[in-house]
């Protein structure tokens, strides 16, 4: 099959790239994750729509879209760290991290006490990276996640900063961070995402004194 952006798309929701196929039969159970994911995030959005006036705005549409959209790259990017602990694919790029990282502390402290310990880290990676799919797709925790996330960018942007081959071009990882402060900057679940139904719904969570309101304001 000639590889272009159509065929590529086919093949993730599909379950046939090549990072699906090497999980077996488990990719058809990544798959259905992410099927019931992309459809509550429909389900929510339209339930927004109805209820929520306000939300029926080309602005907030597009926010969602995208941040749907960036969900969906996390969940694919989440895939190559399967199968767990330490995949093959997670294993390869924390070992260029050595070389490649812009300032000489870090690179060895991915040689020394990163690389070592990859296999009790590599679940906390996948972990991550699902947490910030959720997140995004659902429109749920959107502040809280963005900012968590952007420190998982940045890490990435100077540990894979110098040339090398495969090469990475480190605005890509710039770029991805900025969009993510926008999602925490404006709160991009309150536009037709969780987040959004948790505060037209929930408002007596919001209105408690003490840290359980202030978590939801923060994380919404």
């Amino acid at each position: 099959m000639p590889k272009n952006p159509f065929t590529d798309l086919w093949q993730f929701l599909t379950a046939t790239t090549s990072d699906y196929l090497d999980l077996g039969a488990w990719r058809f159970a990544i798959l259905a994750l992410f099927w019931a994911l992309f459809v509550t995030s429909i389900v929510i959005a339209a339930a927004n729509l109805r209820a929520d006036p306000g939300q029926r705005t080309v602005r907030c549409v597009g926010i969602a879209f995208v941040r749907i959209m960036i969900g969906c790259m996390w969940f694919e990017g989440m895939l190559w760290k399967l199968p767990l602990p330490a995949s093959d694919g997670l294993r390869y790029w924390t070992e260029q991290e050595v070389t490649r990282a812009a300032f000489s502390v870090h690179g060895a402290f991915i040689k020394d006490v990163i690389l070592p310990h990859l296999a009790l880290l590599g679940p906390f990676v996948f972990l991550a990276e699902l947490t910030f799919a959720t997140s995004l797709i659902l429109g749920f925790a959107v502040r809280a996640v963005s900012v968590l996330a952007i420190g998982f960018v940045l890490q990435l942007w100077l540990g894979i900063y110098r040339p090398g081959d495969p090469a990475e071009w480190p605005w890509s990882y710039m770029f991805l961070a900025l969009l993510l402060f926008v999602f925490a900057l404006e709160g991009a679940g309150r536009c037709l995402g969780l987040d959004a139904w948790l505060r037209r719904n929930v408002n007596d969570v919001r209105e408690r004194r003490g840290l359980i309101g202030w978590a939801f304001n923060i994380s919404g």
